[in-house]
């Protein structure tokens, strides 16, 4: 993914997520995907997915047992 669109993911996210440390980075072995981290810790990945001219993006996010423990 490119710079700007990096920018425009994070952006989003973060107005979604009221958040501004959510911070969206480059996977550096894969050009279709990101990951996404709130204060330094992942917490998805993020695909971009073209189909006939039209762009989406995936948010794929696992939640733990072992997370829930205590909420």
């Amino acid at each position: 993914m490119k710079k700007e669109e990096l920018a425009q993911l994070q952006t989003y996210l973060r107005n979604t997520f009221g958040s501004p440390t959510v911070e969206v980075r480059p996977q550096p072995k894969k050009q279709d995907m990101a990951e996404v981290f709130i204060k330094g810790e992942f917490i998805a990945t993020l695909y971009r997915e073209e189909d006939e001219g039209e762009v989406s993006y995936q948010f794929q996010m696992a939640i733990l047992d072992v997370d829930l423990e205590g909420s």
